[in-house]
């Protein structure tokens, strides 16, 4: 009796390896299904893989343990995704105010001026002595000094007269605009009986500008601002001719219909 019994423990095989092998196994595939989800940016299957592997592991999984290292390393898709909505939400913000429905913003009226101005540049062939640029300020044309003065001079150009007409027949609207005109020169010194300095010369031609867009009848007085920043407002370099003479300009800023016109009202009057 006692033979048989050893025989038959004899043939028995002894299988207890297959526990952690199947452990092992399943913890492989458990990795390679981790790796899988970790390439994909669908957040229904991260969350739905999430809450299987924590229902199979019967705890937290790594998943979860992936999810506090949100700072130190890879960011869950949701995450990533914060940033690009608030770029989205700051254009909105800035197209909202350029459109003019924001306070401080120039209106759509500045807007179709712009393009008034750029078909007329274009149809004089103009465009590399006048420019235009919408800004939070309002819109503004940059005058080239060499299509309006002679060197040393505030006296305007016959032809520069008729650009500057043409400009203040645009900008004859009702309501009035507000705007500013500023002169510019470079940093060569002048020293003669009319203009002692850049600043003097700069103020003396944006006057004049002023002169001419009020043989409009159309503008008044009370609509201008005269400034005369000399050489301390440079657009380019003094260095080169061609920075000098960028930095020769006089600026026709065209202020939004907006607060600024209130605060010009109270203090220059209507």
């Amino acid at each position: 009796m006692s033979a048989r019994r050893k025989k038959v423990h004899d043939d028995h095989v002894d299988e207890s390896w297959l526990l952690p092998y199947a452990d092992m196994l399943t913890l492989l595939l458990a990795l390679f299904i981790i790796l899988f989800a970790m390439g994909q940016v669908d957040n229904a299957r991260y969350e739905s893989l999430k809450s299987a592997l924590n229902d199979a592991l019967g705890g937290t999984s790594i998943l979860e343990y992936s999810d506090s290292l949100e700072g130190e390393g890879t960011s869950p898709p949701e995450a990533a995704a914060v940033p690009e909505q608030e770029d989205d939400e700051n254009e909105d913000e800035q197209r909202y105010d350029l459109d003019g429905a924001g306070m401080d913003g120039p209106s759509e009226d500045l807007w179709e001026l712009q393009r008034e101005l750029n078909r007329y540049i274009e149809e004089q062939g103009l465009s590399d002595r006048l420019s235009t640029e919408i800004g939070m300020d309002g819109l503004l044309i940059t005058i080239n000094d060499n299509i309006l003065f002679d060197s040393g001079s505030d006296q305007l150009k016959p032809t520069a007269q008729n650009l500057v007409h043409e400009i203040s027949a645009m900008l004859a609207t009702d309501p009035p605009r507000y705007i500013q005109i500023s002169g510019h020169t470079d940093d060569r010194p002048i020293n003669t009986p009319q203009f002692q300095s850049n600043w003097t010369l700069s103020i003396a031609r944006a006057e004049n500008v002023l002169n001419d867009f009020l043989e409009n009848e159309q503008l008044k007085p009370n609509q201008f601002i005269v400034a005369g920043h000399g050489e301390y407002k440079p657009v380019d370099t003094n260095e080169t001719e061609d920075g000098r003479q960028k930095n020769r300009r006089v600026e026709i800023l065209i202020l939004p219909f907006n607060a600024e016109r209130e605060r010009l009202e109270a203090e220059y009057g209507e």
